[in-house]
């Protein structure tokens, strides 16, 4: 259910980000897609305090203000090179922001896991991360989100800068995505718990080619206007492997790990799927923009194939992941 429901909300936000910013509410033209999520956030609010139940545990830990600082700081370093490096020409800081915000990431997992302070929780368990089946599907998550997230970067911005597209109409193209995912959404947990990883890889690697299909489209187009028809096949191949790779793959992370720790685990595989998304944005807006110059259409075919790269890695790393979608 969380993989369907994040998925059809992602459909969901493309679409109402190019309506928003067509509508060019009280004048604030594409800012409203920020502003809009201060009313979502009031409402999630109030939702979880009627009907999320309190937890009362008296063994429950405290939570790691200082770690989760750490953390947080860490990732953003780690991310803001990647982000600002090209126009910035790539400076020193920048450097030496990105091998700090790693350090920082990585020597707070191993104070954790060798002095983890008595009555917190830990943010990075070491315990989930020695679970192979834990460890290789965060990492499948975090390059999903990498391409995904850099996709639809790069391509939203080669629709309405390079061929014209308004907002609302680059939304409505991208729903092709979303339309082969509801396709392939209400099988896949079922074909995963029966053939396992077998799924997952082959979603990933069917999501690979939709994407080559778009890539080769755009690549050998004319220079004045490829049109959205030729693209939709290949958009539609694509959501229809990411109906196989994400739906399944919570209950493949989760499945694996302990009940004690299912709420930590939960969180990092959230935390990795926005850390993910953040530095495909990064990675693909830096080889788009860079590659600008030759035309929208030739930076295109640029980034795509590192938007591809990530979904080949992903369906070869389900290879680790374990037989069976949910244990025993």
């Amino acid at each position: 259910m969380y993989g369907a429901v994040a998925g059809f909300a992602s459909a969901v936000g493309l679409l109402l980000g190019g309506v928003l910013t067509d509508a060019d509410l009280f004048g604030w033209g594409w800012r409203s897609v920020f502003l809009v999520n201060v009313p979502v956030a009031v409402a999630t609010f109030a939702a979880g305090l009627l009907l999320v139940p309190s937890t009362r545990e008296r063994s429950a830990g405290r939570p790691d203000v200082l770690g989760s600082l750490l953390l947080a700081g860490g990732l953003v370093a780690f991310v803001l090179p990647l982000v600002q490096g090209r126009e910035n020409g790539w400076p020193l800081w920048g450097w030496v922001c990105l091998g700090a915000g790693g350090a920082a990431v990585v020597g707070l997992g191993v104070y954790e896991a060798l002095r983890h302070r008595p009555g917190t929780v830990p943010l990075l368990p070491a315990r989930a991360f020695r679970l192979p089946a834990f460890s290789v599907g965060v990492l499948v998550q975090l390059l999903f989100s990498v391409g995904m997230q850099g996709c639809f970067l790069v391509f939203a911005v080669w629709l309405q800068a390079g061929e014209g597209y308004t907002p609302m109409q680059a939304g409505l193209v991208t729903v092709a995505v979303s339309a082969g995912g509801f396709l392939t959404a209400p099988a896949a947990d079922g074909l995963a718990v029966r053939y396992g990883r077998l799924v997952l890889g082959a979603g990933a690697l069917l999501t690979a080619g939709g994407l080559g299909w778009v890539g080769a489209v755009v690549d050998g187009a004319p220079a004045a206007h490829t049109g959205a028809w030729p693209l939709v096949p290949g958009l539609l191949i694509a959501g229809a492997g990411l109906g196989f790779l994400v739906v399944p793959l919570v209950n493949v992370v989760l499945s694996a790990v302990p009940g004690e720790l299912a709420g930590g685990a939960s969180g990092i595989f959230s935390t990795a799927q926005q850390f993910g998304g953040a530095v495909g944005a990064g990675v693909a807006g830096t080889v788009f923009f860079g590659a600008v110059g030759q035309g929208m259409s030739g930076a295109l075919a640029d980034a795509m194939p590192w938007v591809i790269g990530a979904f080949v890695l992903c369906g070869g790393l389900c290879a680790w992941l374990p037989r069976r979608a949910v244990a025993e």
